[in-house]
């Protein structure tokens, strides 16, 4: 496994965790409308949903891979904006690109962090997550970081949600920062040495993304 994979790998046992320490109850369930409103909220629902596609998974996994690979697409697509962490990690690529490969990086880019994710949730731990910065928001707050940590018998790791408040008023995962790591900062640098190893050719950098990313 590379070390890219590892990082995200990682980074979705968070899930795995956090979501396990938050039990699902019907009063969660129903909290979906408030969701839009609260970023702290939403991270939490999140996890609580992850979790629940893991047990129906889990016992015929890998033999089922594909669904649940789709599931967690389905879910994910409610939290996570992946049009715009695309945007932001073709960087300046961006703006000299087409809108069919921009599209079409942005469909190979949430397939692959689907799978990888998917493949590195398969896997428990009991260490525990907490919420450190839970708190009231201003109206004029469109971007806000959600502090956890997670916290094992030996030490302690930061987890980091940096999430944005779109202008239909959902909030949306744009970038997640885990012990120090910036995903965004990695996909946006794998990016940029694709372009330049290519020459340029963009075709070939979204092609060739999730071969790049083994």
């Amino acid at each position: 496994m590379t070390k890219f994979k590892k990082i995200i790998g990682s980074f979705w046992l968070c899930f795995s965790i956090l979501g396990a320490s938050h039990a699902v109850n019907a009063e969660s369930m129903q909290q979906s409308s408030k969701l839009e409103q609260n970023p702290f909220e939403n991270i939490e629902q999140m996890t609580t949903e992850v979790i629940g596609i893991i047990a129906q998974y889990k016992d015929q996994y890998p033999s089922n891979e594909a669904d649940y690979f789709d599931a967690l697409d389905r879910l994910m697509g409610k939290y996570v904006d992946f049009d715009r962490i695309a945007g932001r990690v073709m960087g300046d690529y961006r703006k000299t690109s087409s809108a069919a490969q921009r599209a079409r990086f942005i469909a190979l880019f949430r397939e692959g962090l689907v799978e990888t994710y998917g493949r590195g949730l398969m896997s428990y731990g009991d260490e525990k997550i907490v919420l450190v910065n839970r708190k009231a928001l201003k109206p004029s707050v469109r971007v806000i970081k959600v502090k956890q940590q997670i916290r094992s018998a030996t030490a302690v790791y930061p987890l980091e949600y940096w999430v944005a408040r779109k202008k239909t008023g959902e909030w949306k995962v744009i970038n997640v920062v885990l012990n120090g790591i910036n995903l965004e900062s990695i996909f946006k640098s794998q990016f940029k040495k694709a372009a330049q190893r290519s020459s340029g050719k963009l075709d070939e950098v979204v092609d060739n993304w999730l071969k790049s990313a083994d």
